[in-house]
């Protein structure tokens, strides 16, 4: 009896592995894998996308209002433009939509002087603590 079960499971396990070893692994990958040529492509892409969005965000800190009201406020207009590139790319591109449009709005006169320096004091003060608190 034991020699049976014995036989029973040598069979079982050579038949297993010859089913396995049978299957071309080409079958077994999925279908839908991304080439590395587009992968390279995607890459370049985000990181494009997130070189604009933190160049948005630093030339909105950079300009001499935004250096004066952050010099009010005592924040360090370098601390902040070295705290962009610390935010992922998520929060980079909220706050470079904000900047990029407090900025059109001042250009187009609905926003004031005074309007533009609270989003912008609002929007250092909101970079330098998401860093902090990583």
């Amino acid at each position: 009896m034991l020699s049976l079960l014995r036989q029973f499971v040598r069979v079982a396990t050579a038949c297993t592995l010859a089913i396995v070893f049978a299957i071309p692994q080409d079958a077994l990958a999925q279908s839908h894998v991304v080439s590395l040529a587009e992968l390279q492509s995607a890459t370049v892409a985000s990181t494009e996308v997130r070189q604009r969005n933190i160049e948005a965000i630093r030339q909105f800190v950079s300009s001499p209002m935004a250096e004066k009201a952050l010099k009010t406020a005592h924040l360090d207009a370098k601390q902040v433009k070295d705290a962009v590139s610390r935010l992922n790319d998520e929060e980079l591109a909220q706050l470079a939509a904000r900047s990029t449009k407090a900025q059109a709005d001042f250009a187009a006169g609905t926003l004031s002087d005074r309007d533009l320096i609270i989003i912008l004091v609002a929007i250092a003060a909101l970079i330098l603590i998401i860093v902090a608190v990583r």
